[in-house]
């Protein structure tokens, strides 16, 4: 697996984006917060210290060398609203509410907190645009896929055809069961594609989230899609788990930047 390390860090990295683009899912390791949160926990959220917080984020950037000060982040909402970084936020303003970041600003790192949504990564070779999203079931349904890649034709002329994409370490389908009620709001989202989003077993039913969000991704045109494949519940050594660890836990983090 396409795993890196650097000064106590371990990271995931897509092998589908060029050299120009550094991208990087942290795990769970090499920080400063005590339990619930061991170790690199990247969110203010959840009720760590803002102050452990922020030395992983700095510590974070850091080994990737990249300036903390390049941060633009957002507040996620579980959502569709887009963010075009043009600067790096100042960290003394308030944090913009999106679920969706884009940047063609090598100044810019782009960042983003998850544990067991899914981490959807862009990058348009031919614009130098690179992006973020945040798909949860909820950003899922209301086609935050698809919303991110008309963000990227309407707002920098990108062809679908050009862009690539990677699907990050979130919950697999074997440890995400769903009600009836989500169930029935993705039957209404996928017709008949829904059968490959939605599996049923012993009387229950389970969500495949990779597979939804691939589904948006080549309806819209992207044919080049990495999915990383690891599942955030199954790996509790590597990374949060909001479901497996029942909302005692941490948030990971997705950098992405051009360089």
């Amino acid at each position: 697996m396409p795993f890196d390390h650097s000064d106590g860090l371990r990271y995931y990295q897509f092998d589908i984006f060029p050299r120009n683009v550094l991208n990087a899912v942290f795990t769970r390791h090499g920080g400063i917060s005590p339990e619930p949160w061991t170790s690199l926990n990247l969110s203010i959220s959840v009720g760590d210290d803002p102050t452990r917080v922020a030395e992983n984020r700095i510590h974070a950037f850091n080994a990737l060398g990249r300036n903390p000060a390049s941060l633009h982040d957002a507040w996620l909402v579980h959502g569709t609203d887009v963010i075009y970084a043009e600067e790096p936020r100042p960290l003394d303003q308030p944090t913009q509410k999106a679920d969706i970041l884009f940047t063609d600003n090598p100044a810019v790192s782009l960042f983003m907190r998850f544990a067991d949504c899914v981490p959807l990564l862009f990058h348009d070779p031919k614009k130098q645009v690179i992006g973020i999203s945040h798909a949860g079931w909820m950003g899922t349904v209301k086609g935050v896929a698809e919303v991110s890649i008309r963000a990227m034709q309407e707002h920098y002329g990108s062809n679908p055809q050009d862009i690539v994409a990677g699907i990050g370490p979130s919950i697999s389908v074997d440890h995400y069961e769903v009600g009836e009620d989500v169930a029935a709001q993705f039957r209404e989202k996928y017709g008949s594609d829904s059968e490959q989003v939605l599996q049923s077993r012993d009387g229950r039913i389970y969500l495949d989230l990779w597979t939804a969000n691939a589904l948006q991704l080549r309806a819209m045109g992207v044919e080049q899609i990495q999915i990383s494949g690891l599942c955030t519940a199954c790996h509790l050594d590597d990374w949060y788990s909001h479901r497996a660890e029942k909302g005692k836990t941490g948030r990971f983090g997705a950098l992405l930047a051009l360089v």
